[in-house]
């Protein structure tokens, strides 16, 4: 047993890994990890390797704050269509729009590797990676995937970058560039992270999509805005999905409403 299979599917005591995700996971606690980063370089800089290895070998890294995995998300980050800087773009393919995923999972391997990147003097190059994936999500699908990893910290630094993105996702709408996915939602997910820092910007985001695009899944996702914000802007926000909303979301926002501001 040799490659991804010597690498993954063994567990630090050597005996065969039950589930992958104890090995990723368990780096976290283990050392032993660290002698495991030299053959994953390797297989993921190897251009003869097959291109879902490479991939994944990337994605471990990344979930263990290794520089090596950052320097390749933001590779890949840099032109998302070139060969030879995502030769795994559209390897991993989204059912529900059949559409490349492989960012949505590079997303969740950033947000494993925080407590790791600090233990290894990486979180500067983990934040660029982050900032990095957030600059590519009004063009490149990321499943729901990286607006949980947008906490207070991570928007402190790149908040601008979130709002740029939103914002040109809106251009991109009102002109009419197609994409495969849900465009919309992914950007009301963006401003729903920014309520986290700074509400009265999170409303006019969201209003500007919504304003484009207003449908359900939309302004259900739009409903986490409702529930960070208080005072006005709740109420400048909740007024105005109560005017687009159907039965369903005027009723969650009545019931918002009701319950008043965060204690």
């Amino acid at each position: 047993m040799g490659g991804l299979d010597a690498l993954l599917y063994v567990d630090f005591d050597g005996n065969p890994a039950d589930d992958i995700d104890d090995v990723i996971y368990g780096a976290v606690e283990d050392p032993r990890h660290l002698q495991r980063v030299p053959g994953f370089t390797a297989l993921m800089n190897d251009v003869t390797a097959p291109e879902l290895e490479r991939f994944v070998a990337c994605m471990v890294l990344t979930a263990w704050g290794e520089r090596a995995g950052y320097e390749a998300v933001l590779r890949a980050a840099a032109d998302p269509r070139n060969e030879r800087n995502t030769p795994w773009y559209d390897f991993s393919v989204d059912r529900k729009f059949s559409v490349d995923s492989t960012f949505a999972q590079l997303a969740w391997a950033v947000g494993l590797g925080g407590d790791l990147a600090e233990e290894k003097g990486t979180t500067g190059l983990r934040i660029e990676a982050l900032r990095a994936l957030v600059r590519i999500a009004d063009s490149e699908y990321f499943d729901e995937k990286l607006e949980p990893e947008l906490d207070e910290a991570a928007l402190a630094v790149m908040l601008d970058d979130v709002e740029e993105t939103i914002r040109r996702g809106v251009r991109s709408l009102v002109a009419g560039d197609q994409v495969r996915f849900d465009r919309p939602t992914q950007l009301v997910d963006l401003a729903c992270a920014v309520a986290l820092v700074d509400a009265p910007l999170a409303v006019d985001l969201a209003m500007e999509v919504i304003a484009v695009a207003s449908y359900h899944r939309v302004l259900n996702h739009a409903m986490a805005i409702v529930d960070r914000a208080d005072g006005p802007d709740k109420r400048r926000f909740a007024e105005y999905v109560l005017t687009v909303g159907d039965a369903d979301i005027r009723a969650r926002v009545a019931e918002a409403l009701e319950q008043g501001d965060r204690p």
